[in-house]
């Protein structure tokens, strides 16, 4: 079928629903990932206002090829790149439908990003990204642009598999959402350093079931090492909800494994995770400044990217209503909430995770104190 997306023209598979482009079983569409081609585009404009050198696009897992259509829109040199040969003549058609210069190669993945430079490099894969990391951030010159799908083992739902694929220890927490972001930047940090790069997340969000990051390269290898000391880990209670965290590669959790707050035994350790920022607020501030009329998803993408720029910068966040529960209290309007944080002297901000979700520097027992006295 064909559709309009972003000034664009292309032809598509019948759609189903799904979390990502790539899936194995043919050529995939997913229209509900609109919101997140929406804001790629808007990096891309953003990006080559901070970077105006770059010019050269690969949409690694092209399926139907609108990623880089669009990107072609944009002025980018595009290359599609498939496994899939349907896919790949899908995508030279759509370049052809809007009278676009743009490559389609049937290629590996891994074998394009080892064998070609590009500027931008876009991993948009059918769950975990890992399998194209190395390829992608050794190879790309200024920015990767990485979705990841398998939420659960990021988030720590499902534990094994996330210990497997990222290295870490996840902890499905009431922040999982957070967790499974911060698991990903992690991890890519962590193999941009073996190549000593450094790379550096400039925008990110969490949206339905995906995680998306906007990693910045800079290729010193002093540069990587300060990106590892951003890495760290985060202790949780799961009964009274105080958290700390640490930076370094060495967990020091207390010595009993009891909560130091309460006392529970139900005291976690998770990590390394990345504890620095997800996002430059500057930057991501201009990525929403791009956000056109035109695009399906503009209304949502500028009240995410918004919160995103505003949020403050803490490795976890707390649910309002999980607090309020716990203190038995009723849960009162949000904005109302994080005003009395301030009122108190803390600082505060909403989360782009849920509608529930904040900031604070306060403690959990101040944050009691601050909002029912």
């Amino acid at each position: 079928m064909l559709i309009e997306e972003g000034g664009v023209s292309v032809e598509v598979p019948e759609a189903r629903d799904g979390a990502s482009e790539g899936a194995d079983d043919g050529v995939f569409f997913n229209p509900t990932q609109e919101l997140n081609r929406d804001i790629t585009v808007a990096v891309l404009r953003a990006y080559r206002d901070r970077e105006p050198r770059v010019a050269s696009y690969l949409d690694a897992m092209a399926a139907s090829g609108i990623r880089g259509v669009r990107a072609a829109n944009e002025g980018y040199d595009a290359t599609c790149a498939d496994v899939d040969g349907e896919a790949v003549e899908l995508a030279r058609e759509n370049f052809a439908r809007n009278d676009l210069p743009g490559e389609a190669v049937h290629r590996d993945a891994n074998v394009e990003m080892h064998e070609e430079l590009y500027d931008v490099i876009d991993v948009d894969p059918f769950g975990t990204p890992m399998p194209f990391a190395d390829a992608a951030l050794s190879n790309a010159r200024n920015l990767v642009c990485v979705t990841a799908t398998d939420t659960a083992p990021l988030c720590g739902a499902h534990f094994e598999s996330g210990v497997r694929k990222y290295s870490t220890v996840p902890r499905n927490t009431d922040y999982h959402a957070e967790m499974g972001l911060r698991v990903l930047i992690s991890a890519l940090v962590r193999t941009a350093a073996r190549h000593d790069i450094a790379a550096e997340p400039i925008c990110s969000h969490v949206t339905r079931h995906y995680a998306r990051t906007y990693l910045e390269l800079d290729h010193r290898a002093t540069r990587a090492d300060a990106a590892i000391d951003r890495l760290g880990y985060v202790h949780h209670c799961q009964d009274c909800l105080e958290r700390d965290h640490e930076f370094g590669l060495i967990a020091n959790p207390p010595d009993d494994e009891q909560c130091p707050h309460c006392g529970s035994t139900r005291f976690v350790t998770g990590g390394p995770i990345h504890l620095g920022p997800i996002a430059d607020p500057e930057f991501t501030a201009a990525v929403r400044g791009h956000v056109a009329d035109e695009m399906g998803e503009a209304k949502a993408a500028r009240k995410l990217l918004g919160t995103v720029a505003g949020e403050l910068d803490r490795p976890t966040h707390y649910d309002q209503h999980r607090l309020c529960k716990l203190w038995g209290e009723p849960a009162t309007a949000m904005d109302d909430f994080l005003g009395d944080l301030r009122d108190a002297g803390f600082d505060a901000s909403h989360a782009h995770y849920s509608g529930t979700a904040f900031k604070t520097d306060a403690s959990v027992a101040e944050m009691r104190d601050a909002v029912f006295g």
